[in-house]
């Protein structure tokens, strides 16, 4: 038998994994001292395989799952599987000049040493997998982002950028019909500002959904909308596997003309209308 051992910030996902027959359910605590640090601890069971589920949204998160890996160890696992289904830093994966961290990969090495295996869903870059030391493998989560989706009139699936157009593919593959398209998209890496060039694709009249893997601060997908909206579309869907959703990004979407926003369970948001759970359990068996 396997013990499931959720993280905090993976609760919901952790239950749908053990619906999905994966595992049963241990409960961990989760503390805080005075001084800030943490503590997160789980009861004794008997089980010699533990799969941790826990995403990285945040430092204190990194910690928790560090945490999480050496008191099942404790506990007695002797075949420990953790699924980190949203990876945090996964896009500091180069250093941009002189005296920078590859983040992610010190990230990485972090999390291999109390493991002995890795599944992660949807990362920014398929290569960060390559950072850990032990046996890693990355999970495909579009084809979930189509589920919510129905009754759209002329669909056009439209990436934010040629790096996506695989995730619109994807999704309008699952869907069942449809075009892809995607805008071309140039960063200016020194004040972070991102130009957005419209694809010739028509574009009025249609139902749109432009999907990406992550929604950060929602600045690119809000341009992307509001150049959609200038050019007559019809309906507008925001999908992503990862629904960061920072500062002001579900109002920005909102202000910019969005119909909705669909997300899935690797972070615990409102939009989180999708699990990934399926995906994930076909990995783990």
């Amino acid at each position: 038998m396997t013990t499931i051992v959720p993280a905090s910030t993976s609760q919901a996902l952790s239950a749908a994994l053990a619906a999905e027959g994966v595992g049963s359910l241990t409960v961990p605590t989760y503390d805080c001292f005075p001084d800030g640090e943490t503590l997160a601890a789980v009861p004794a069971f008997d089980d010699d395989a533990a799969v941790i589920v826990g995403s990285t949204a945040t430092n204190d998160a990194h910690i928790e799952l560090l945490q999480l890996q050496d008191a099942v160890r404790e506990a007695g696992a002797t075949d420990i599987t953790t699924v980190v289904p949203y990876l945090g830093y996964a896009r500091q994966d180069t250093a941009f000049r002189a005296g920078q961290p590859v983040s992610v990969r010190a990230a990485a090495r972090a999390i291999s040493l109390e493991t002995d295996r890795v599944v992660l869903v949807e990362p920014h870059e398929p290569a960060v997998a390559d950072f850990f030391t032990v046996p890693t493998a990355a999970v495909d989560a579009a084809e979930r982002l189509a589920d919510p989706l129905s009754g759209l009139d002329d669909p056009l699936f439209l990436a934010p950028d040629e790096g996506a157009i695989a995730l619109a593919t994807t999704t309008r593959d699952a869907y069942g019909a449809g075009d892809v398209d995607f805008f071309e998209k140039e960063r200016d890496y020194d004040t972070g500002e991102i130009e957005l060039t419209p694809s010739d694709a028509h574009v009025a009249d249609r139902d749109i959904v432009v999907v990406d893997d992550i929604i950060a601060t929602g600045g690119t997908m809000s341009g992307a909308i509001e150049v959609l909206s200038a050019r007559e579309a019809g309906r507008i869907y925001a999908v992503c596997v990862h629904p960061v959703l920072a500062e002001a990004a579900l109002t920005k979407l909102s202000a910019a003309g969005v119909e909705r926003v669909i997300g899935t369970d690797t972070l615990e948001r409102a939009v989180s209308d999708v699990s990934v759970a399926p995906a994930v359990a076909a990995q783990l068996r």
